[in-house]
C-alpha cells in the first residue's frame, strides 16, 4: 500500500525479478510501501512508462495520472527480449524523452534510467514534483537525478502535449550534437552525447 502522503496517486510496477533484490530500485520502493506489484496480464488504466509507447509522456497526461496513476516495468536493460510486453496492458503507454541516468549502475548515461528515475521523470513532467521527490528521497543518490536533469525537465514541463515534447527533445538533441561537434573541433574533448535519438522508458537494476 502507499503511504498516506502518496495514496492519492497509485504507483505500480510489473517486476520481472531481473535485478539483485538488494540493489533493485523497484523492490526498494516496494519495501517502503510506495509501489504496488502488478501481475503479468493485469490491466492498468494509468500511464505506463514503456518502450512500446508511441508518444512521450507530457503535461497533457496529468489528468490520467491523477485519476489512474503511474506504472513502470522493472526489468534489466540487458534482458528486454524476455519481457512479454504484449501482456502488459494499458491504453496509455508512454515513452520518456531524453534524460540522463544518475543511478550508480548507469550514472551519466543518456536514456538508461532505472525504475525510480523513470517514475520520478514522469511525475516531474506531469507536474507532480512532490511525488517525484518522495520516491527519490529514499535513495542516497536520488537528489542528483533532479540536479542533473532539471534543465531538461523544465523544458519538457513547458510543453502542451506529446507532440511538443517530441519537438523539444529534437531541439535538445540538436543542441547536444552541435555542442559535441564544437567541442571536438576546439578542444578535442567531448560532452556527453546521446548514442541515438530513440526515446526510452525502461527500468534497470539500480
Amino acid at each position: 500500500m502507499m503511504t498516506t502522503r502518496m495514496r492519492a496517486v497509485p504507483v505500480a510496477m510489473w517486476d520481472f525479478d531481473h535485478c539483485d533484490p538488494r540493489r533493485c530500485s523497484g523492490k526498494k520502493l516496494a519495501r517502503q510501501g510506495l509501489i504496488q506489484d502488478l501481475r503479468v496480464g493485469q490491466r492498468f488504466r494509468g500511464v505506463v512508462v514503456s518502450p512500446k509507447g508511441t508518444q512521450p509522456v507530457s503535461p497533457a497526461d496529468r489528468d490520467i495520472v491523477a485519476q489512474h496513476g503511474l506504472a513502470v516495468v522493472e526489468c534489466s536493460w540487458a534482458r528486454l527480449d524476455e519481457v512479454p510486453f504484449n501482456k502488459i496492458a494499458s491504453p496509455n503507454e508512454r515513452l520518456l524523452p531524453y534524460l540522463v541516468a544518475t543511478n550508480p549502475v548507469n550514472y551519466g548515461k543518456p536514456w538508461r534510467l532505472n525504475c525510480v528515475e523513470a517514475l520520478a521523470a514522469a511525475f516531474y513532467i506531469t507536474g507532480y514534483d512532490s511525488y517525484a521527490e518522495r520516491l527519490l528521497s529514499g535513495f542516497g543518490w536520488g537528489h542528483s537525478f533532479y540536479e542533473v536533469n532539471k534543465h531538461l525537465l523544465d523544458k519538457y514541463k513547458t510543453c502542451e502535449d506529446a507532440k511538443a515534447v517530441s519537438a523539444m527533445q529534437e531541439e535538445i538533441l540538436a543542441e547536444l550534437d552541435k555542442s559535441y561537434d564544437e567541442s571536438r573541433r576546439n578542444t578535442g574533448e567531448s560532452p556527453v552525447r546521446s548514442p541515438d535519438t530513440n526515446t526510452s522508458a525502461h527500468a534497470h537494476t539500480e
